[in-house]
């Protein structure tokens, strides 16, 4: 192999599949990164057997090849070379590269025992779903929060991706709460999918669309077993841009809970707040519930129009905050985790916030208010209710 290809865009793909590099590798060659030719590009690709991530790099090529070479020595040396070409060639199992006044060896693993990089047939017999980026990053942190992260469940520790003519709805839930967000697509969905996507491959999915401009190409195979996310990249002039992007992964097997049934119907007191005012009223009470396993109580009271958010700490002390409210129905005082109203609250997009709730001991939810329209349905966020430590 001897290709050539510049520092900053090689840099660039080995951060798009570093992620996807095995953290406690069951084989050695899972803690490497595959450099192999692809026509007049380079192929980097990484796996921890549950996620592929894989990225073109264009690049002048004048020998094909393939190695794999050590994850981080090889991301560590590529960054801390100056902004310049860098010209690479195999010998053997060793890769020199020269960079201006920089050379170095690294010793890599025959590409052969790198495993296969699953590959979806795009042919018509796939299911296939065209989405917006900056839509789906925006659904994907609305709701991967609140998927469990113990394998005690494990259809929890993913996100329900449901796909219905123009309707895409991801849900997640660890038991204690459930965030649902619903959007329309600008293309149907050639047919019904409904399928469980690990949560950390929405998060990497997040992460290396922050750039990307063209509609992302969903892709799941006819055993639903696996999805593929294809991204078209930044393609441009031929000297190195990432030319696309793609990252594949098992889906988790089982029936995803009902959510439905878990959102309540209706309420009897509705409690409109400021959603940065609760937020850092939320953060304010965790000084003192963090060591109070993260119970705060809130007092809503429609007569005075206001919620009083409290924490108390035997060691520490106690805080109690005051907040106006636009409360609607009877006077009600619930507890609540802080840290999943931190999560939910922080993922909110509007101004402000609406709290629906019927006891202290029902869940409670969550909606964003709309300027125009009022309370929203499509961010739905449930959390169970807490007994108050006496």
């Amino acid at each position: 192999m001897r290709v050539s290809c510049l520092q900053e865009n090689m840099s660039k793909g080995l951060a798009i599949v570093g992620r996807a590099v095995a953290t406690r590798p069951t084989l050695p060659v899972l803690s490497h990164i595959l450099m192999a030719t692809d026509s007049a590009q380079i192929k980097l690709a990484a796996t921890d057997l549950e996620l592929f991530i894989v990225c073109w790099i264009g690049s002048r090529v004048e020998e094909e090849g393939e190695i794999t070479l050590p994850a981080r020595l090889l991301t560590d040396l590529v960054n801390s070379l100056p902004p310049e070409r860098i010209d690479m060639t195999l010998n053997d199992q060793t890769l020199h590269l020269v960079c201006g006044r920089n050379e170095a060896d690294i010793k890599g693993i025959d590409a052969q025992e790198f495993p296969l990089i699953p590959a979806v047939q795009r042919d018509g017999h796939s299911a296939e779903v065209l989405l917006e980026p900056d839509l789906l990053r925006q659904m994907i942190a609305q709701v991967v929060f609140a998927t469990a992260t113990d394998e005690t469940r494990p259809i929890l520790t993913g996100a329900l991706a449901r796909f219905d003519d123009h309707t895409l709805t991801l849900a997640a839930a660890d038991g204690f709460r459930l965030s649902v967000r619903s959007a329309r697509l600008s293309t149907p969905a050639p047919q019904p999918i409904s399928v469980v996507i690990p949560a950390k491959a929405l998060n990497e999915l997040a992460r290396i669309s922050s750039e990307e401009q063209e509609p992302i190409g969903m892709y799941v195979t006819p055993s639903r077993s696996q999805v593929l996310f294809h991204l078209q990249g930044n393609a441009g002039s031929n000297e190195g841009k990432i030319f696309g992007i793609d990252l594949v992964s098992q889906l988790i097997e089982g029936n995803f809970p009902d959510f439905k049934q878990i959102i309540p119907k209706s309420y009897t007191t509705r409690t409109v707040l400021n959603t940065a005012e609760w937020l850092k009223a939320c953060k304010t009470a965790n000084i003192f519930a963090r060591n109070e396993a993260n119970i705060v109580q809130l007092a809503i009271d429609p007569a005075a129009g206001k919620l009083v958010l409290s924490a108390t700490s035997p060691e520490m002390g106690e805080s109690e905050i005051e907040l106006d409210a636009n409360v609607e129905g009877p006077a009600i005082t619930i507890s609540f985790n802080v840290r999943f109203l931190i999560d939910a609250l922080a993922a909110m997009d509007s101004a402000q916030v609406a709290l629906e709730t019927n006891s202290a001991a029902t869940p409670g939810v969550l909606r964003p208010i709309d300027s125009v329209t009022g309370p929203s349905n499509d961010f739905v966020h449930v959390i169970m209710p807490m007994h108050a430590r006496r």
